[in-house]
């Protein structure tokens, strides 16, 4: 196996120079025609760094199944989420964790909007879907890839795995709350989302505005024009909420339905030199590390994100193993109550 000195001695540079060169030290200053020759001397000899020989041998013992991971969202879409909202990325995050803790190295990460996604798909034992797959797509699969399992989507539940939220419970956890609080006038800030998985590409209606019309209605005080639909974004939240404000008549309390928009709203609350929980009570959803450092902490419905990824991966190995029957997992929810919605402020009163 080739050296550094075997390297050295061909170029006619030191050793210090040719191990700074290999390993990409932004400090080192050469030319690029010296730089150009290490690189090009140390092909010819075949040699490998330190770093690259131990991540190709951490490779080698990593064994197991090969396994994709379809993401719905475009690479800057997910970059942008993890500053604004992390949900789908901390789902991957899950998932690669248990991965690397399984022993299993993910080697595919596809992309809904990837033109070879068949191609792609073909030389893998499983695949793991966060958010959805068109269904054109799916029933092309269905001959050749029996391992897959969906997180946060369920296309049909006698075919295939699927981890998910319980929003019902969890909505009505969080409307409960308001209403045990005495509040009745409750409105409602949430986003909808574009069904790219179906081959009508249809608005999706999202299951807690369903939920929080039911409970509204069942108690007799439901106001359609105390609900307002964005995207799940900080600046729709903050703007959504900018427009309540200027309707007037402010609702006493509303139910976000993300931490994300729930804190784009808080800014446009204290703009309009009003206060939270003392004007408008607030509870959100998600609890993302941010709702407890908000400039008012948020009461929050806790959704375990890493966990829907880790239970994924479980659930495709052992579908791997030989499981038939397909299961459908539904990861528990919390209310977590902080300063927002007011409780705290009865209860120290």
């Amino acid at each position: 196996m080739a050296t550094i000195k075997d390297i050295a001695a061909r170029a006619k540079v030191s050793s210090a120079t040719v191990s700074r060169v290999l390993n990409n030290d932004p400090a080192l200053l050469v030319t690029d025609e010296t730089r150009n020759r290490i690189v090009e001397v140390s092909k010819e000899l075949g040699y490998t760094t330190v770093r690259k020989r131990r991540n190709e041998q951490k490779l080698e013992n990593l064994r197991g199944p090969r396994i994709g991971i379809i993401l719905t969202c475009s690479l800057e879409e997910e970059e942008d989420g993890v500053d604004d909202d992390p949900y789908f990325s901390i789902i991957r995050q899950g998932v690669e964790s248990e991965c690397l803790n399984q022993g299993i190295y993910t080697n595919k990460i596809i992309r809904s909007s990837d033109s070879s996604q068949e191609q792609i798909i073909e030389d893998i034992d499983g695949l793991i879907v966060i958010g959805g797959m068109n269904l054109s797509l799916l029933n092309r699969l269905k001959d050749t890839l029996n391992n897959i399992v969906f997180i946060n989507y369920s296309p049909d539940e006698d075919s295939y795995d699927s981890v998910m939220v319980d929003f019902r419970k969890a909505t009505t956890s969080a409307m409960e709350h308001l209403l045990n609080q005495g509040f009745k006038e409750i409105g409602y800030i949430g986003g909808s989302e574009n069904d790219d998985f179906s081959d009508n590409n249809l608005v999706v209606r999202d299951t807690r505005l369903t939920i929080y019309e039911e409970i509204m209605k069942s108690k007799g005080i439901f106001r359609r024009d105390q609900v307002f639909i964005g995207e799940y974004t900080m600046t729709q939240g903050y703007m959504l909420m900018k427009e309540a404000i200027h309707k007037g008549n402010l609702p006493e309390a509303f139910f976000i339905a993300s931490d994300s928009m729930a804190i784009g709203a808080l800014r446009a609350i204290q703009e309009a030199h009003l206060k939270v929980p003392e004007d408008i009570a607030i509870v959100s959803f998600n609890d993302i590390l941010m709702a407890k450092f908000a400039s008012v902490p948020l009461t929050s419905v806790k959704v375990y994100t890493e966990q829907l990824g880790r239970v994924g991966v479980k659930l495709l190995l052992d579908r791997i193993n030989g499981r038939e029957i397909p299961l459908k997992v539904t990861v528990p929810t919390k209310l977590v109550i902080r300063d927002s919605c007011g409780a705290k402020n009865k209860l120290d009163s």
